[in-house]
Parts: C-alpha cells; structure tokens; sequence
C-alpha cells in the first residue's frame, strides 16, 4: 500500500525538524515537502499534491488559515490538518470555515498527531478530545467567515493588521480604488461600519491576534 504524503507548514525549523523526526517512524506516512510560510505551502501543494497538509497557523507572509482556505478551494483532495498552539474557540471554528479536515494542538502527545494524520486522510474529521466540543459552536458566525472570499479575507487581515491602502495595494499587486472596493465589500457582507469593528471582528474570529494596531484607511 502506498504511504500517506505529507507536507509540513511551519515557519519554525526546529518543530519541522521535530515532525519529520515523528513521522520517519511511521512506515505509512512520507513527508514530501516543508513550507516554511502559507505562501509556499499553497505552492507546494499544487505541485505537490500530498495527501494530508499538516498547517501551522501563525506563519509569516500568508496566515495558515487562508492557506488552508486557497488549498482546499485550489483542490478539495488536499486535507489539511492545522497543527497550532492556539485552542481558542475562535481559532478552531474558523479552521473548520476555511476547510480544515482536523485540528490538533501542539501540546498534545505525539500519537494524536499520527493518529490524526491518519483519519483526515480516510475523509474523517479529527480533533483533540478537548476541543471536540468546539466544532458544534458558532455556526451563524462560521458562515459569514465562510462568505468572504480570498482576496477579502487577505484585504481584512491586512486593515486588521492596521496597513494602509498603499500599503495593501502593494502587498496585493492591485490598485487603491480595488482596495477600497474590496474595504466596501467586506464591510457590507460582515455588517461592520468601521475599521475599529472590522479589526475586533478579525480577531475573534482568529484571522490575526489580538496584538495589532488600527489604522483609518
């Protein structure tokens, strides 16, 4: 039977290193490639194509969420399963808006990872025991996460993270009026007015932490 592949997601060598460690004990997994930011883990899985992605979410250059999100849209075969030091509601929910097939927390035992890496591959659903409970909640506002589409999840992380319109301009290689188009759109589709609201809104829902500073586009 052939191996489960693999890609590792963290911008963390030493808990890459750590994982590959793991898995080289594991006779039917085979770890493919390492990302070491979202940007290149959406790369890597389109050329690629591993079986089970296994994310990180805080990660520079793309968040791990909205890389889970562009795989999974990209294609559906990928599984991802987040791997994070977060278990926040907030963050499980919105990894099972973005797609995620799993969700395992870094402080859990080793076996619940390779266990977990197992299920998602067999089109299971897989979380820790503790957060189970968390994958129940929060349907009305999964949704609306879930109506925002790439490019409006990336403008809002970014005005989250207080950018500028230049700055995002930049950052997303489109003009000023396509961002204050793509501002208008995600303010309508959330209900929200202002950027102090959207910043609160992306933070409970996990798309940045709570550590940003606002800025009036």
């Amino acid at each position: 039977m052939n191996p489960i592949t693999v890609l590792l997601a963290d911008d963390h060598q030493v808990v890459r290193e750590c994982l590959l460690g793991l898995l080289a004990k594991e006779s039917d997994l085979l770890v493919v490639g390492e990302a070491k930011n979202g940007r290149q883990a959406v790369a890597l899985a389109g050329t690629l194509g591993p079986a089970v992605v296994v994310m990180d979410i805080s990660m520079p250059v793309l968040d791990g969420l909205e890389a889970t999100r562009q795989i999974t849209c990209a294609v559906p075969a990928i599984r991802v399963l987040i791997l994070s030091s977060h278990c926040e509601d907030c963050y499980v929910e919105r990894a099972r808006a973005m797609g995620a097939a799993g969700y395992v927390t870094k402080h859990s035992a080793s076996d619940f990872l390779v266990g977990a890496i197992r299920e998602v591959c067999n089109s299971s659903r897989f979380v820790n025991p503790c957060l189970a409970q968390h994958l129940d909640i929060g349907d009305k506002q999964r949704e609306i996460a879930a109506d925002l589409n790439a490019c409006e999840i990336q403008v809002l992380q970014l005005i989250a993270m207080g950018k500028t319109r230049n700055e995002i301009a930049d950052a997303l290689h489109i003009g000023i009026k396509t961002v204050d188009a793509l501002h208008q759109r995600v303010m309508t589709k959330l209900s929200i007015s202002d950027t102090a609201g959207l910043t609160r809104y992306a933070v409970s829902v996990g798309i940045i932490e709570s550590s940003v500073q606002v800025s009036i586009l």
